[in-house]
């Protein structure tokens, strides 16, 4: 029953997720929320994990949590439904693009894709921040407004955001040194 559910809520993720793997984020928060496989910590984690391993991202955390969830197999199945509706949507489209390609309509409803797109993207990268930024369960048991920022998380954005925009030394750096640097950081400082 586990691979079933894990075919149907990653198929409908693949299918609704318009505009890359980012857009996926909502949808598995709402897993989270929904069935418990995983926390919204362990979110922002697999997004770290997901972003500096090779392949999408959607792709990589559907493998991630199918395989969390129900090992080898949930995490094949779990795969396998988030990019079952695209490999659909791409040979129905292939069929129809030759007659539709320079129909106004059909160009007009991409392009009324994109801010439907960005939406997802925004919500996503917002609920990325408040994880990262703020811990709201602490600030629910105590009602200090200290607790509620994550002093750590705020730092080393703006640490990041310092030396990628106004040092000149680190400026051209590769992203993958600030990733590495993040996550060392992270480690030592058990952020």
């Amino acid at each position: 029953m586990i691979l079933l559910k894990l075919f149907w809520e990653f198929f409908k993720t693949g299918l609704f997720a318009v505009g890359g793997g980012m857009a996926t984020l909502p949808f598995l928060s709402d897993m989270s929320d929904k069935f418990g496989w995983f926390t919204q910590a362990q979110l922002i984690d697999m997004i770290a994990v997901s972003e500096s391993t090779p392949g999408p991202i959607g792709v990589n955390m559907a493998t991630y949590i199918g395989f969390e969830t129900a090992g080898v197999l949930g995490c094949v199945i779990a795969t396998l439904g988030l990019i079952t509706p695209s490999v659909i949507v791409i040979l129905i489209i292939a069929q129809f693009l030759k007659a539709f390609g320079d129909n106004r309509y059909v160009n007009a409803a991409f392009y009324g894709l994109r801010p439907a797109s960005m939406g997802l993207i925004a919500s996503a990268g917002v609920g990325v921040l408040s994880v990262v930024f703020l811990n709201t369960d602490l600030f629910t048991q105590t009602g200090n407004i200290r607790d509620l920022f994550q002093i750590g998380g705020i730092v080393l954005a703006a640490l990041i955001f310092v030396l990628t925009n106004y040092v000149k030394p680190t400026k051209k750096l590769h992203p993958i040194a600030f990733i590495a640097f993040a996550a060392i950081v992270g480690i030592v400082f058990k952020l």
